[in-house]
């Protein structure tokens, strides 16, 4: 049972601390003066730490492979402002010693309520044929399974279980109170774009003792995915339809194609910039409110993450965050500034 997690860093600075992890990452470095040493990644649910070993790592490097848990022993010191742990001992943890749920982060918030809203939301659409489309994914009971629990991201915002759902949710609240504004938005339209345009992470990402890319994931990538689903989804209904006007003698309710079409627009111009990965720009009206509204909604999530991140490593409310890659800036918490008493 773990009693040290990586965001309690602060308080063992220079402290010999016995714990464990999931080694997410592994690599055999050469060392300047010869010989070699461990490069690691180590996670718990609480976030991830750089970790080296320089010594006795024969052993440790044939039985501790990625993704396994290890129980180790090192110190904790500060490097270049980020907490890091020296080990002197790695080894495999046995099933005895784990508790899953020390490892794999998990949304605050009630999984079960999160997805009623959802669903309710959906049940409220004008457009019948949205409507069908949002439940063929989430009636299958495959991919609504995996909405439910998948991360949304593997590390820069809401990566944990749950995480999909839970950045879905926030964004069709936030598209559903914006768009009264934009008279020229069709709001089941777009509230269909907010709740697919990540349906293909389901896909991408794996999450079992640590959160990762799958090969499909890696190779094709979640907008791609999702494009393929869609037409899947698609064509399965097309073909319920016909079945259904046969036994009535009716003439079919296929779905109708221009509303495919800006749904795959949607999904595929999400990310807003094809330097971001988007195959094509914004070009209606729902697909530029998603796609801005889904790149604010990540970004205040990751910034929430990056200030818990500063107030973990031992900043004070009057300082920036480190250095955030993903948005070329540091990061200031004016909230917790204005709050301060000093």
């Amino acid at each position: 049972m773990k009693d040290f997690f990586i965001a309690d860093a602060a308080r063992f600075d220079n402290q010999v601390v016995t714990t464990y992890f999931c080694l997410s990452s592994v690599q055999v470095r050469d060392r300047k003066q010869g010989g070699q040493y461990l490069a690691l990644t180590l996670t718990d649910k609480t976030g991830q730490m750089e970790g080296r070993m320089w010594e006795d790592i024969a052993d440790a490097q044939q039985h501790c492979s990625e993704g396994c848990y290890v129980k180790v022993q090192g110190q904790i010191s500060k490097y270049q402002g980020k907490f890091q742990i020296t080990l002197t001992k790695m080894r495999n943890a046995a099933d005895s010693e784990i508790e899953a749920s020390d490892f794999v982060p998990a949304t605050q918030f009630d999984i079960a309520e999160m997805y009623a809203e959802l669903t309710g939301y959906v049940a409220a659409f004008k457009n019948p044929h949205l409507r069908a489309l949002v439940h063929a994914f989430l009636d299958d009971e495959n991919i609504g399974a995996a909405f439910r629990t998948a991360p949304a991201a593997k590390r820069l915002h809401h990566a944990w279980i749950g995480g999909l759902l839970e950045h879905v949710l926030t964004l069709v609240r936030v598209c559903r109170a914006t768009a009264p504004f934009y008279p020229e938005v069709d709001p089941d339209l777009l509230v269909t774009g907010a709740i697919l345009h990540d349906i293909g992470k389901v896909r991408e990402l794996s999450w079992k003792s640590s959160f990762n890319y799958t090969l499909e994931g890696q190779l094709i990538g979640h907008i791609s995915i999702a494009q393929g689903m869609l037409h899947e989804k698609v064509a399965t209904l097309n073909a319920q339809a016909v079945a259904s006007a046969i036994v009535a003698g009716n003439p079919p309710q296929l779905f109708p194609d221009r509303l495919r079409l800006l749904v795959e627009h949607m999904i595929l111009a999400h990310h807003g910039k094809l330097e971001f990965g988007s195959p094509k720009l914004p070009m209606t009206p729902e697909a530029m409110l998603l796609s801005a509204l889904d790149d604010l909604e990540a970004k205040f999530q990751a910034m929430r993450n990056e200030f818990v991140g500063a107030k973990a490593s031992g900043k004070g409310p009057a300082e920036v965050t480190e250095w955030v890659r993903s948005m070329d800036r540091p990061l200031f918490d004016s909230k917790a500034f204005l709050n301060d008493p000093e």
